[in-house]
């Protein structure tokens, strides 16, 4: 039993330490990366998965620095600073992202936060953008909230007749998509 207690201890001690040796190969293979790959997603992951949020946005801020012409390596910055409720910084990345590559990721993220700071229009735009991008009825749906917050009723309906054509039954929800819009705005200017 003292034996089996031993080698227990000892594979114990092995998975404490294999998360550490972990991100030590993580950091070491960013460094010398010869471009933006796995690695940099590994690490902010890994640093996340450890409850290291801080971590994980010095790792990412470390891929945007290195490859700052890079959409991806400003994507995870951005993601990696909502982590921390650093919502001005993520929207600044977000924003990069898109300056470099049309991106519906990058236009729906700018576009949530735009929508939770109550910059309606600037949320329209970005969801906007993502719908061209390819954001699909997700983004539509996304654009007419923000138009409807926004007060532009007329262009929030434009956006959820064409939200129509893009779902399954589009055309029979729309009495109930009209009326969830119109909730939502009420409850939010309730909120503000």
């Amino acid at each position: 039993t003292n034996q089996s207690s031993v080698r227990y201890g000892g594979r114990s001690a092995a998975r404490r330490e294999a998360p550490k040796r972990a991100l030590a190969w993580l950091r070491l293979a960013c460094r010398f990366a010869p471009g933006f790959a796995d690695a940099y997603p590994a690490l902010v992951h890994l640093s996340r998965a450890q409850e290291d949020r801080w971590g994980a946005v010095e790792a990412a801020r470390g891929a945007a620095t290195r490859f700052p012409n890079n959409a991806d390596a400003w994507m995870l910055l951005g993601e990696a600073l909502q982590m921390v409720f650093r919502q001005d910084d993520a929207l600044s990345a977000f924003e990069q992202a898109l300056a470099l590559e049309e991106r519906a990721d990058a236009a729906m993220s700018a576009g949530g936060l735009y929508q939770r700071m109550g910059r309606f229009p600037e949320a329209a735009a970005r969801f906007a953008r993502a719908y061209a991008a390819g954001g699909g009825a997700a983004a539509l749906w996304n654009n007419a909230q923000a138009l409807y917050d926004a007060g532009d009723h007329g262009a929030a309906d434009e956006a959820l007749n064409l939200w129509a054509t893009q779902v399954p039954d589009g055309h029979d929800k729309l009495p109930e998509a009209r009326a969830e819009l119109r909730a939502k705005s009420a409850a939010r200017a309730q909120i503000q």
